[in-house]
């Protein structure tokens, strides 16, 4: 496959089309299409990995995106029901809220071990004092305690809560997302306390 279908390929992926849509559109089989998918996640990946470094002073937002590999949870067969590669996926994530990149990522499950690593993957990326906001997931104190040292990062819980977009029986707002009613933050943990140590 030359320089050009590949370009076009990549290009239908990133704009969301299936990957069987995009060998409709462009031709190409399908097991030729994951192949490419996989070698440019891997690239991707290790471009990532290099060149995300030494982010002074960043502001951190942390948050898990929840998705499925083969099926959702309740219609797993019995015999995939113990298998960490089926079911539900989750993806954390660490963004710069002044300039969105992406400091950190790591695919997993929703647990402590899996905050434990993703904590470890971005503290190596960053440098001097951050700030760290996180939902209320309680596995993300504890995985900032373990993985940076007391007092080089302020960490807060900023708690939304949200109601119903409108009319759910309407068709307009039954998928819609809900409605921001407001938003609390929680008190930093005593280690990360943003004034002087009170041990």
């Amino acid at each position: 496959m030359n320089k050009e279908k590949r370009s076009q390929v990549i290009g239908c992926l990133i704009e969301g089309n299936s990957i069987n849509a995009t060998c409709r559109m462009t031709g190409v089989a399908k097991m030729t299409v994951l192949r490419l998918l996989k070698d440019v996640g891997i690239a991707c990946a290790e471009f990532h990995d290099a060149m995300v470094r030494n982010l002074k002073d960043a502001r951190i937002q942390c948050d898990e995106v929840w998705s499925f590999c083969y099926a959702k949870d309740r219609n797993l067969p019995v015999e995939l029901r113990d298998n960490p590669e089926f079911g539900s996926v989750w993806t954390w994530i660490a963004i710069c809220s002044d300039s969105k990149l992406l400091a950190s990522f790591h695919v997993g499950q929703r647990t402590l071990g899996d905050a434990d690593v993703f904590m470890r993957d971005l503290r190596s990326r960053l440098k001097g004092h951050s700030q760290i906001t996180t939902d209320g997931l309680s596995a993300y104190t504890s995985a900032i305690i373990n993985n940076f040292p007391r007092r080089s990062v302020d960490y807060s819980i900023l708690i939304k809560n949200y109601g119903p977009s409108g009319n759910s029986r309407s068709p307009e707002t039954r998928y819609s997302p809900g409605k921001l009613l407001g938003n609390r933050e929680a008190k930093y943990p005593r280690r990360y306390r943003r004034d002087r140590d009170l041990d």
